[in-house]
């Protein structure tokens, strides 16, 4: 099968991709290495995924890119240097290849820049979005599978939160766009019979999780000896979901996708299993077998008091099975940073 994955070389990814050619399959990777954080990060994540492990000594963004560009291009992988915003730019890479589904990962992410830069994250998540889909529509590509996020629930007062929950009171720029990009995805499956499945993705991560986030960032901090920001009183709370866990919720989507026609779905992929920031806390803390400096602060604008994910929907329909708990998760994640010096 040939594949589209948006976003190709960030966290969730490069996992993805790496997952797809290891079993036989051809991927189109389309990526803009956007400045949310050090594209560096994202070059070592699409060396990684595609098995390259080459010295990669860095000079400047453009020309680090297309030297990437080169150095993984393969009849079964091509990386594409492209903004989902630009929709002549897209159209280019779906003439030049066949392909049978698209994985679009690619957003702005993160709940507090979006309040800070809103209009950006309309025209990346949902432009951006519905220009894959115009595409989708004109090349007669009828499978789509699309990530969308558990902070469409905001601060729902009924737990566990269930795709059939009503979540019409987003509390965050980024949470109201991948509300509406999943209500659009229902416009297009309508008129034009392009299968969509949107996946709400439960605070994700494992290695290559992306640095500004909590558990990469307070790892990072408490081994440095330096204060984490600590908000609110420890008791707020997030369903944490192993990104190998992730990944087999992906595949399975894929498969189903696959043997499914006239499917539009929204399925929760979480762990249902919900952590408190002071058990997150001291789980990093033991691993590193050092005691965190908190610098108390107090509860953030458009940050959720607690997430936890109703799984039975991606039990039954596509057979999705969490196997990583916590514990063992973060013992993961801390091998993975230690080794990586990241």
């Amino acid at each position: 099968m040939n594949y589209i994955v948006t976003g190709g070389s960030g966290f969730i990814g490069s996992h993805l991709v790496e997952h797809l050619l290891k079993n036989g399959h051809s991927v189109i990777n389309i990526d803009n290495f956007d400045d949310f954080y050090d594209y560096k990060i994202k070059i070592k994540n699409t060396l990684e995924s595609v098995g390259e492990m080459l010295e990669f000594t860095f000079h400047e963004k453009e020309l680090d890119i297309q030297k990437l560009i080169f150095e993984t291009s393969s009849k079964n992988y091509q990386l594409y240097y492209q903004d989902i915003r630009d929709k002549e730019g897209l159209e280019k890479i779906f003439q030049k290849h066949k392909i049978d589904m698209v994985i679009h990962l690619a957003a702005l992410a993160g709940v507090r820049p979006s309040i800070e830069r809103p209009l950006e994250y309309e025209e990346v998540n949902i432009k951006g979005t519905m220009n894959l889909w115009e595409l989708c529509k004109d090349f007669k590509i009828k499978k789509f599978i699309n990530a969308s996020s558990s902070s469409v629930y905001g601060n729902n007062e009924k737990t566990p939160f269930s795709e059939e929950d009503a979540v019409e009171k987003p509390i965050s720029p980024y949470a109201a766009t991948k509300k509406c990009v999943e209500i659009l995805g229902h416009v297009y499956h309508h008129l034009y019979g392009i299968d969509i499945i949107h996946l709400r993705f439960f605070t994700v991560y494992g290695p290559r999780q992306r640095p500004d986030l909590a558990i990469h960032k307070f790892t990072k901090l408490i081994s440095g000896d330096k204060e984490i920001p600590f908000y609110g009183d420890g008791s707020t709370a997030r369903d944490y979901t192993f990104i190998e866990d992730i990944i087999e919720g992906i595949q399975k989507s894929i498969v189903y996708i696959e043997t499914h026609d006239h499917v539009h779905e929204i399925i929760n992929l979480g762990e249902s299993e919900v952590i408190s920031l002071d058990e997150m806390v001291t789980a990093i803390e033991n691993e590193l077998e050092k005691k965190s400096l908190k610098k108390n602060l107090p509860m953030q604008a458009g940050d959720v008091i607690k997430t936890s994910a109703d799984i039975e929907k991606a039990k039954t329909l596509i057979g999705y099975q969490p196997r990583t708990h916590f514990q063992n998760g973060i013992k993961k994640f801390v091998e993975w940073f230690l080794r990586n010096g990241s």
